[in-house]
Parts: structure tokens; C-alpha cells; sequence
């Protein structure tokens, strides 16, 4: 795998927008330019969308309901009624929270000056996010206090983050990722924490043993979902000493045999979040493409170990393909992230696309994908479908990132577009 290289230099953190160019396709990005700004008029019309958007808008063992107030999104109808284990739901999942110097700064002025708000930079996906029975993030990075919150290239979020997701309908997140030792021990004690008090499940780090090998448990639609979390690597910072169990590293034998565990405890649905592939990259790599086969084709007693995985930490839009009967997601791209800049040095506008998968269970019934894009100027998630719908000139970008998320053949396997 390419070197970690998660965000914008601190020059480049403060240099012009990206636009919503698509970008390049090709595997390198050396070749990589930026593309020029989009008008104006575009960019006053992703402010309406924006705008309408946000007016429309720990792990632990035991399962709980979603809210009262969640509500089945259309997929549901076409699940085909209800199953002997209980009624259809759908789960989304979205890529990479990375929260740059800049975004800290949006943060803090949507706040006006008071502390840090990331609800309003998240609006774009709440319609999405809400409606499903069951949502989950990847929280990148850890938490600062005091006000010591840094971006790249060693992060410390402000806390503030877990209000945000919650705010915007997430129940779970990933937390296992290559800046999960950014600060050491006490910064997954303050992440957890503060994902503990918004009411935020989370699954790939923990304070103890106990909670770094248990997953995320949920319950939707009568199901118990379990969401096991695991990295690649931690940019080199070692384990701390006597606890390994701090941030769940990527092990083909340990993941099925927590899969395994968490089926024996009664889990209906097993998700497995992984911080894996190369950067920059379009397409998986030769590591995803194999784990992924080693780990869809395991079953036992003829039953799959694991029902969907879902890829984070290429920072750029990857595949969806069904294999051996399994959903994965490559990579979802980035959700929320700074003006990012590729290993050629290049402000690559990819870095600020992404995907929300959308999938209706028991059986994975239905399978969606809405592209998303962040916008910088703004400081804003918008999803372009609704941003076409609304007369914005984002077409090329929205066609790029579906060009991509169906590259390795997921439309034949009933991968649709939705909104």
C-alpha cells in the first residue's frame, strides 16, 4: 500500500476551493491538475441546495431500536414484505469524517464563534441519513480537549464531531483507522467518550479488552446487526504496551473469528467496516480484491460469516461488487474533508467524493448508491442527485463517481442510483 496521506499540507489547507471537477479515472495521479472553478451561478445554486437541504432537515452488549421517529425509506416496499425473522430495513453507510484545520474553522463559525457545530456542514446527507433504520459513519480521526485540535498530518477533532453525526442520524461508526494512535491512549478514551454521550455506538477501538474485541450492537426491523471495525496499520505508532486491543488491525483469521463470535452471540446481520486499499486509487487493489474473496467466501454451516463490508480510506470514490453472493463497498470515499491534495502533490477534486450506500436487508434485497460531494467553499455535504434536481451544474462529477462505483459490474448484480 501507498504511504498515509490523509489530508491537505497546512499551505494547501488554506489555498482556493476545489471545484466539483471529476477528475482523473486513471490508477496514477501523478498527471493530476486541478480543474478550474466552477461559475458562479453554479456555485449559487449549490448554495440553494445547500440551504434547502438543512431545512429539511459503544459498543456494549446489548441491542436498541433505532428512534421512534426514523421512518423506512421506499427501498423498503421493494424489499418484498416481511421475512420469519422480522420486517425489511435499510442500513446506510458513508466514508471518511476527516476533519482538516479548515473544517474545524467551518465548524467553529457555523457555531459563531462559540465552541464547534458540525451539524450544518452534514445537513446534505440528513434526508438520506435519517430516513434509514440504521446509519453508520467512519469517525477517521480522535478527539482533542481543551481546544487542541489540529488537522493534518496528526489529528485531534474537536469533540463536537459526535454531536454532528448524531445530529444527523448516524447510530454507529467505525473508529479503527491509521490515525487511531494520532494521540495516543488518552485520544480514543476522549473519542469514545464522546461518541458514549451523543449516543453514538462504535466499534474497532476500546478502552478495555473487553470493548476493543466487542462490536457495535444495533437492532433494526427485529434484527440484531453486529459491526465489527479493523485498519490496515496506524502510520507506524505502535500499539500502546500491554493493550493491544486498542485499535483492531486487520487479520483475515481474527475478523472471521470475531465474525463468528458475534453470530454465536445472536447476530442476525454482521458488518464489517475496513480501513484498507491503496490512496487515490479508483480501483481496489490486489489486497482488497483478494480479503475481500477470502472473506465473503467463509460460512458456516452454510450461512455466510459476514453479510456486507464496507471500505474506507482511499479518499476517493471505489467499486461496489457483489461477491460470492456478499455486498462490498471498496471504498465510500470521503464525506467530510479538507481541500485534499494527492501524492503527486496535486489538489485532486476526487478527494471530496463519496458515496452513501443504501442496502435493504435481510438479504440484502436492495442495493443502492447516492454520490455525494463535499463542497469546501461552502463547507457543505451536498448530494448531487438532489443538487441536480434543483438545477445545479454537477452532472460531471455525479457521472464520474457513477462511472466508478460500477466499474467492476455491480449494475448486473442489481446496484441501482438512488436519491
Amino acid at each position: 500500500m501507498t504511504p498515509p496521506h490523509d489530508g491537505p499540507t497546512a499551505p494547501a489547507d488554506d489555498a482556493p476551493t476545489a471545484p466539483p471537477g471529476a477528475g482523473p479515472t486513471a490508477r496514477r495521479t501523478r498527471s493530476t491538475v486541478p480543474r478550474p472553478r466552477p461559475p458562479r451561478r453554479v456555485l449559487v445554486l449549490l448554495a440553494v441546495v445547500v440551504a434547502t437541504a438543512a431545512t429539511a432537515c459503544g459498543a456494549g452488549p446489548e441491542p436498541r431500536e433505532p428512534r421512534a421517529d426514523r421512518r423506512a425509506s421506499p427501498a423498503l416496499s421493494a424489499a418484498g414484505g416481511s421475512t420469519s425473522a422480522g420486517r425489511p430495513f435499510t442500513l446506510v453507510a458513508s466514508g471518511d469524517v476527516l476533519p482538516h484545520a479548515s473544517i474545524i474553522r467551518q465548524a467553529q463559525a457555523d457555531a459563531g464563534g462559540e465552541g464547534y457545530d458540525f451539524a450544518p456542514m452534514l445537513a446534505g446527507a440528513k434526508p438520506v441519513v435519517s430516513r434509514a433504520d440504521l446509519a453508520i459513519c467512519h469517525m477517521e480521526t480522535v478527539y482533542g480537549a481543551n481546544g487542541d485540535y489540529t488537522g493534518y498530518p496528526t489529528f485531534k477533532s474537536p469533540p463536537q464531531v459526535a454531536a454532528g453525526l448524531k445530529a444527523t442520524g448516524y447510530d454507529a461508526c467505525s473508529t479503527a483507522s491509521n490515525h487511531t494512535l494520532d494521540a495516543g491512549t488518552p485520544g480514543i478514551h476522549r473519542t469514545l467518550a464522546a461518541l458514549d454521550e451523543a449516543g453514538i455506538k462504535h466499534a474497532g477501538s476500546g478502552r478495555t479488552a473487553t470493548e476493543g474485541r466487542s462490536p457495535a450492537w444495533l437492532r433494526a426491523g427485529g434484527a440484531k446487526v453486529a459491526q465489527l471495525a479493523y485498519t490496515y496499520g496506524t502510520n507506524g505508532i505502535p500499539l500502546p504496551a500491554g493493550k493491544p486491543w486498542s485499535v483492531n488491525l486487520i487479520d483475515r483469521g481474527r475478523i472471521l473469528a470475531d465474525a463468528r463470535a458475534a453470530r454465536t452471540a445472536g447476530a442476525d446481520v454482521v458488518v464489517v467496516s475496513l480501513h484498507w486499499g491503496t490512496e487515490w486509487q479508483d480501483e481496489p487493489d490486489a489486497q482488497q480484491v483478494r480479503l475481500g474473496r477470502e472473506l465473503t467466501s467463509a460460512r458456516t454451516a452454510g450461512r455466510p460469516d459476514i453479510d456486507l463490508i464496507i471500505g474506507t480510506h482511499a479518499h476517493v470514490p471505489q467499486a461496489y461488487e457483489k461477491v460470492n453472493g456478499t455486498w462490498i463497498v471498496y471504498g465510500m470515499g470521503d464525506q467530510i474533508a479538507g481541500d485534499m491534495i494527492n501524492h503527486a502533490g496535486a489538489q485532486d477534486p476526487r478527494g471530496n467524493q463519496g458515496t452513501v450506500g443504501r442496502f435493504t436487508f435481510w438479504k440484502v434485497a436492495r442495493a443502492e448508491f447516492i454520490p455525494h460531494w463535499f463542497d469546501t467553499r461552502a463547507g457543505r455535504v451536498v448530494n448531487l442527485n438532489a443538487a441536480l434536481d434543483r438545477g445545479a451544474d454537477v452532472r460531471e462529477v455525479r457521472d464520474r463517481i457513477r462511472r466508478v462505483t460500477l466499474s467492476r459490474g455491480a449494475a448486473g448484480d442489481g446496484l441501482v442510483m438512488g436519491k
